[in-house]
C-alpha cells in the first residue's frame, strides 16, 4: 500500500510539473497565453473555468435576411436556446413562421406564449424601436448579409414564383430582367423587396434609393454598424462563427452547424462579369453595405489575431466532421431532394418547379439518444418553428396552471389571527392607578 501512495504521489508531482512547464512556457507569449485559455473555454480542459472569462450571453436578436445562410445560424440558435432552456420569441399563428413579413416589425406579432424572450430570430422587416421595448436591455444584436451578385442570383431563382417582378420576365430570364430592370420592377408591390436592395430593406432601410444617392448609403451604413455589435459575413461564415463566440462568450459546442437550406447544383446559374456588375448597380445600397461590412470584418478578424482565427477555424471543422460521423453511421451526409428524404419534417420547403433545396436523412444504423441529437442540426426552419412554437406553449400553459393552483391554495388557506404585541395594547390601556 504504501509503494501505491509513493507511485501516486510520484505521478502527480509530475504532472503538476508538467502543468507548470506548460504555463512558464506560455506566459512567454500572451498570445498563446489567450489561445490556451481559448481552448479552455471551448470544453477541451478539465481544469477550472479561466475566472477572467465571461458567463455565456443569452438574449440575442439575430435579423434573418434572405439568401444568406441565415437559416443554418438560426438552426443553430434554436438548438443553443433549447439546451440551456431559453424562451425563442415565435410569430403569432397569422404570421405563420415569419414575424408578418415584409411588413415592419411590431411587439404584436409575437406570440404571447413565447415571452418573456430571450432570443428572436425569425424572418422580420427589422425595427430597432419596436425591439428594444420586447427585449432585455442587454441583448445583443447580430446579422448576416452576403455578397449581393451571387445574392441576388439566387433570389431570382428561388423567388421566381413569388415576387411579382420575377414573374413578369419572359421565360424567366435573369439577363433580361438586368437588361432592362425598370421594365418589370413596381417599387410598391408588396414582394417588391425581393427584386432590389433586399438586404436594405430586411435592415429597415430604403430599398429604392438611387445608385447616385451615397450620402444616404453612408448614413444608412451608420445606422446599421449602430444597431448591430456584428454583421456576419456569409461568404466567410466560419470566420464570422469564430467572431460570434467570442462576442456572445460562447463554446465551440455553440457554434457546431450543418448547412440547411441550400439549392442543388443544377439549381444554380453562373454568372458573367457584366451581369455582376449590372447586379451591384442594380443593388447599389446592398452593395455598400456589403464592401463596407466586409472591410469591417476582417478588421474584427485581425484585431481577435488572424492565427488564432485559424486555429479557431480548423477545430470548429474537426468537430463538424466528428458530428457527420456520429449522425450518419461514419459517412459523410448525402444530400437529397425533396421527396427522397423518408421522414417529412426533414424536407425543406421548395419555393417552386424549377429550383431543389437539398437537406438530410439519417440513416437507420444509429442510436435513439444520436437520432434525438442529430435530428436538431438538420431540422428545416418550418419544422423546428413548430417544434418550439408546442413545446413552448406546453411549458407557458404548465406554468400557468401551476401559478393558478398556489394562487388557488393561498386562498383556501385559513387566515391566522393576528395576535398584537404588548407594546401594541399598551398605549390603548387605561393608565395604572397612581400613574
Amino acid at each position: 500500500m504504501r509503494w501505491i501512495r509513493w507511485k501516486e504521489k510520484r505521478r502527480k508531482k509530475t504532472f503538476v510539473l508538467i502543468v507548470a512547464v506548460a504555463v512558464s512556457l506560455a506566459l512567454q507569449q500572451s498570445s498563446t497565453l489567450k489561445w490556451i485559455k481559448e481552448i479552455f473555454h471551448f470544453g477541451y480542459s478539465t481544469l477550472p473555468s479561466d475566472p477572467g472569462l465571461k458567463p455565456k450571453q443569452t438574449n440575442i436578436v439575430f435579423l434573418k435576411t434572405h439568401k444568406t445562410a441565415s437559416s443554418t445560424v438560426q438552426n443553430l440558435l434554436f438548438r443553443f436556446a433549447e439546451r440551456n432552456n431559453l424562451t425563442v420569441a415565435l410569430p403569432v399563428e397569422s404570421c405563420r413562421h415569419q414575424f408578418c413579413y415584409p411588413r415592419i416589425f411590431k411587439s404584436d406579432f409575437v406570440h404571447p406564449h413565447t415571452l418573456p424572450a430571450n432570443i428572436i430570430t425569425n424572418h422580420m422587416h427589422f425595427s430597432k424601436t419596436a425591439l428594444q421595448d420586447l427585449m432585455p436591455n442587454n441583448t445583443i444584436y447580430v446579422t448576416i448579409i452576403r455578397e449581393p451578385t451571387s445574392m441576388f442570383e439566387s433570389l431570382f431563382t428561388y423567388c421566381r414564383n413569388i415576387c411579382q417582378s420575377f414573374k413578369r420576365v419572359l421565360n424567366g430570364s435573369l439577363e433580361a430582367f438586368l437588361n432592362n430592370p425598370l421594365n418589370y420592377y413596381r417599387p410598391k408591390e408588396h414582394d417588391s423587396m425581393y427584386a432590389r436592395n433586399c438586404l436594405t430593406f430586411d435592415l429597415g432601410g430604403d430599398k429604392d434609393r438611387p445608385p447616385t444617392d451615397v450620402a444616404y448609403a453612408q448614413a444608412f451604413v451608420a445606422e446599421v454598424e449602430r444597431a448591430f455589435s456584428l454583421v456576419m459575413i456569409s461568404d466567410y461564415f466560419d470566420e464570422s462563427l469564430v467572431l460570434l463566440r467570442h462576442l456572445l462568450s460562447w463554446d465551440l459546442d455553440d457554434i457546431l452547424y450543418l448547412k440547411l437550406n441550400m439549392r442543388a447544383a443544377s439549381s444554380k446559374k453562373s454568372l458573367t462579369p457584366g451581369l455582376s456588375a449590372k447586379i451591384r448597380v442594380w443593388n447599389s445600397i446592398d452593395t455598400y453595405l456589403y464592401d463596407h461590412f466586409n472591410a469591417s470584418l476582417w478588421r474584427k478578424l485581425s484585431a481577435l489575431g488572424l492565427a488564432s482565427v485559424s486555429r479557431e477555424v480548423q477545430l470548429l471543422q474537426q468537430h463538424q466532421e466528428r458530428v457527420m460521423r456520429d449522425c450518419f453511421g461514419g459517412n459523410k451526409p448525402v444530400f437529397a431532394i425533396g421527396a427522397e428524404i423518408k421522414n417529412p419534417a426533414l424536407r425543406p420547403w421548395k419555393p417552386n418547379e424549377d429550383v431543389d433545396i437539398v437537406g438530410y436523412d439519417l440513416p437507420a444504423n444509429i442510436s435513439r439518444e444520436m437520432r434525438e441529437i442529430c435530428l436538431k442540426y438538420i431540422m428545416p426552419e418550418l419544422s423546428y418553428t413548430e417544434m418550439l412554437h408546442r413545446s413552448q406553449s406546453q411549458r407557458y400553459l404548465e406554468n400557468r396552471r401551476i401559478q393558478s393552483l398556489r394562487k388557488t391554495q393561498d386562498l383556501q388557506q385559513p387566515k391566522q389571527p393576528i395576535l398584537l404585541r404588548d407594546s401594541q395594547v399598551r398605549p390603548n390601556q387605561p393608565p395604572a392607578p397612581g400613574a
